[in-house]
């Protein structure tokens, strides 16, 4: 009997009358599905009915698969979930860009009629780890898309000393620091004009936010790097950002960056391709 497991925002609002038609085409297949507490409870708020054959669940143990229900900031909250059990997971697009939703919220219903169609391929896409003195647990060790060096006070910069390898790469006086994954290069990587990446291909990408020095350029490094960073700067702290989840550390604190010991299985459709993603999601080629 194939189990799935869902997590998403509370912002569901809109998307109701979709969700309670998969949760409906679920049960009437015989799938058992295990849903996070956080949207488990929202959804209860809203429509009590549509939950009846809904397990509320803190971990997905023993899924097939698992549904994210949002945008791209959930579908990262969603990998954190899963972790490394290796459980693929759909993205459905409730939210606005999208770029690792696999479908929208109107094919959602036909999800198991695809997986039988055998209309799904799976991505394996690499993370970073991170390992740095009193990181809090809830900021979390494994970045799917980036890990993130940002300025304490807004009117001052941070020195990033970096390493590849162990060997002295630059020191990077800037606003902050970017260091992504391929399927990050798309996110705020992006939006400070660093390399947009082939999202399967296991590299490192590091991009100077406001660089104090026109040499300094985004640069692209094998994935299997070790990348060594020490910030430093006027004020005693500095803010990292693990997809999202920050904490501030004392400056000097050596940060060391390298691949997960694991990947995530991003389910994608058999005739995706990001050329496609690119011109849909960024209107290249539009007059």
């Amino acid at each position: 009997m194939m189990k799935i497991a869902i997590y998403g925002s509370r912002r569901q609002h809109e998307a109701l009358a979709g969700i309670g038609l998969f949760l409906d085409a679920m049960r009437r297949n015989g799938i058992v599905v295990v849903m996070h507490s956080k949207i488990f409870d929202h959804l209860h708020e809203l429509r009590p009915d549509m939950l009846e054959n809904v397990v509320r669940a803190d971990t997905p143990d023993g899924a097939d698969l698992a549904v994210s229900l949002g945008g791209d900031g959930t579908f990262l909250r969603t990998a954190q979930w899963i972790g490394d059990r290796q459980i693929p997971i759909v993205g459905v697009n409730t939210g606005h860009l999208g770029y690792l939703a696999a479908l929208t919220l109107d094919e959602l219903p036909r999800l198991t009629d695809y997986i039988n169609d055998d209309r799904f391929r799976i991505e394996r896409r690499s993370l970073l780890r991170v390992d740095a003195p009193e990181l809090p647990d809830f900021v979390g060790s494994y970045a799917l898309n980036e890990i993130s060096l940002f300025k304490e006070e807004s009117a001052s910069m941070i020195n990033a000393s970096v390493a590849i390898d162990g060997a002295p790469l630059a020191d990077y006086r800037a606003d902050g620091l970017i260091v992504c994954t391929s399927t990050g290069s798309t996110a705020y990587n992006l939006s400070v004009g660093g390399p947009i990446v082939q999202p399967t291909l296991d590299v490192i990408v590091l991009s100077p936010l406001a660089a104090h020095s026109l040499s300094m350029r985004p640069m692209v490094v094998d994935g299997g790097s070790t990348v060594t960073i020490v910030p430093t700067g006027r004020s005693r702290h500095v803010r990292l950002a693990v997809d999202g989840r920050s904490a501030l550390i004392d400056a000097g604190t050596e940060i060391i960056l390298t691949r997960a010991p694991y990947k995530v299985l991003v389910m994608q459709l058999a005739g995706h391709n990001f050329a496609d993603v690119l011109r849909h999601k960024l209107h290249w080629g539009e007059q």
